[in-house]
């Protein structure tokens, strides 16, 4: 069960301060996930450091808090760019920009305000397909993109 639903008496702002700025503080961010038809998880802290934060969609929990701590523990120390692919144990992501982050990434944006970005992380199918590329195979809830690919996205 949620947070919320298992403290009906607290308020967000109790959440924030109880559950994500402790975790931002101790690590320097913290996983957001959001349930759902489409699932998602994304970063709230680095913007505090002066990087978009990260979004991940259609990976389970624990799958997308992995990607996630992984990249912004290397977004910290080095450039991660829109068009770029990333290896990740054999996983190659592509980044796009997030065109929303205030429809999206609402727990950064509750802590940020405007000046939150975002990049989405985007992952092949089992055959090495992303969702712009013809005969993609999409799991059940797809993969939701939050912004368009670079050119189209690479072949």
């Amino acid at each position: 069960m949620c947070w919320h639903c298992n403290h009906p008496e607290l308020t967000y702002d109790d959440y924030l301060d109880t559950v994500i700025l402790p975790l931002v503080h101790q690590n320097g961010w913290a996983v957001q996930g959001v349930s759902g038809r489409h699932p998602y998880a994304y970063t709230v802290g680095l913007t505090d450091c002066g990087v978009p934060e990260l979004v991940i969609t259609g990976m389970d929990d624990g799958a997308a808090a992995t990607v996630l701590n992984a990249i912004a523990g290397r977004v910290l120390r080095e450039d991660l760019h829109v068009g770029a692919r990333v290896d990740l144990s054999g996983l190659a992501l592509e980044v796009l920009a997030v065109e929303h982050p205030d429809l999206h990434l609402l727990t950064a944006t509750a802590l940020y305000g405007d000046e939150v970005r975002g990049l989405q992380l985007v992952w092949p199918d089992d055959r090495g397909r992303y969702p712009w590329q013809i005969g993609y195979r999409s799991r059940r809830g797809g993969q939701p993109l939050l912004g368009r690919p670079v050119r189209g996205g690479r072949s």
